[in-house]
């Protein structure tokens, strides 16, 4: 087997080797694409000349070499004009086009943009032509010939990238996935011994509320448990109140804050349905809530307000703390990105993947100012 150092460095050989390939097919179709255009060049100086012997040599002279280099150039196309530019022949152009004056002209410009005019001197009469001439159908195709492998390139490129960033995003969903659900398992098994001695406390008639908020601790850990046990499957979502969800995990949090933040809750309805997760989604309010919490250190104003847009729900959770650089809006999200000195930074990835991938929503930082706050927005679909 390879060990993963191995991998990594076959398929940077591979990525390498690729791209050597390319770049050298790149080149060799450029030297190629020069040499043919030289080439051209050199049959239209040949072809000027053949004109040149025409008008030059004696009427008895042998012209059929003359003769034949004309009639033997099919594939380039040419325009021949006089001292005041005014267009005399042609050859290889549109035979039905080129009887209109204005595609004639719009050729001419096409090959003075393409190549230097070969200039025709008659010595009768001291007269001069001159040879315009454009890149034959096979060397303009030959011409796009890289531009078409560049775009491969890029494509190729794209899909190795996209390779390879699929491959790093599944092995780290699977290692949180791992992580989470022996989390969960490694909870369990005290929280069974929990509530054994709950029911022990409850012989020896130890006091009833006290026991009762052991109870509802017991029962947050059994919550949090379940929440990882659901990380990597298929949750099932069903039609909840996400009004009354919201403000549950607001006021839990809230109840467990310090008295010197001031924390608003704000919904126009009191009903709004949503498909929800109750666990999963509860989740991501709780965490986001706890995250504007630490980013106030303490102290501070936090709200959450729910608007109803017909199609979708919007929930906004709004801190006056610390703010979020422009750079990490997108990275916060990223698994083990954390600005904080403890903590793994897997709060804002899963909640970003429970909000996205099981619940077919949208979170992002809407926005954030350095010194003045940050608000978090999330998107649902409406329940109609």
């Amino acid at each position: 087997m390879f060990s993963q150092k191995n991998i990594q460095l076959i398929r940077w050989a591979v990525i390498i080797t690729s791209f050597i390939i390319v770049a050298s097919i790149l080149w060799n179709t450029y030297d190629f694409f020069q040499k043919f255009k030289n080439e051209e060049r050199a049959k239209m100086e040949i072809l000027a000349g053949a004109f040149e012997r025409f008008s030059t040599s004696d009427l008895n002279a042998d012209f059929s070499l003359e003769d034949k280099i004309i009639s033997k150039n099919h594939n380039i196309p040419m325009i021949i004009t006089n001292e005041k530019d005014s267009i005399t022949e042609w050859a290889n152009l549109d035979s039905i086009k080129s009887y209109k004056k204005q595609y004639l002209l719009k050729q001419l410009d096409i090959m003075k943009n393409q190549n230097d005019p070969i200039v025709v001197s008659h010595k009768k009469g001291n007269i001069q032509q001159f040879i315009y001439y454009r890149d034959s159908d096979l060397l303009t195709k030959l011409k796009y010939y890289p531009v078409a492998l560049v775009l491969i390139l890029v494509l190729f490129a794209s899909v190795i990238y996209l390779f390879f960033k699929s491959n790093k995003v599944a092995e780290q969903n699977k290692l949180w996935t791992g992580m989470a659900k022996e989390t969960a398992h490694q909870i369990g098994t005290p929280l069974s011994s929990l509530m054994g001695w709950i029911e022990i406390l409850r012989i020896e008639n130890t006091d009833e509320n006290t026991i009762v908020e052991i109870e509802k601790d017991v029962d947050r850990l059994q919550i949090i448990a379940d929440r990882f046990s659901k990380i990597g499957s298929n949750p099932v979502l069903k039609k909840h109140n996400i009004v009354e969800t919201t403000k549950n995990s607001f006021h839990y949090v809230q109840s467990r804050s310090s008295k010197q933040i001031d924390f608003k809750f704000k919904s126009i309805k009191e009903e709004i349905f949503v498909q929800l997760n109750i666990q999963l989604y509860s989740w991501v309010i709780e965490n986001l809530v706890k995250n504007a919490i630490d980013a106030m250190e303490g102290k501070g104003k936090i709200s959450l307000s729910i608007i109803d847009n017909s199609k979708e729900v919007s929930i906004k959770i709004t801190d006056n703390g610390k703010g979020i650089p422009k750079n990490l809006h997108h990275k916060i999200f990223t698994p083990g990105f954390t600005t904080k000195k403890r903590g793994w930074g897997l709060g804002l990835s899963l909640a970003k993947r429970i909000i996205e991938e099981y619940h077919n929503g949208k979170i992002i930082v809407q926005k954030s100012e350095i010194g003045k706050g940050t608000t978090f927005l999330i998107t649902l679909k409406n329940s109609l």
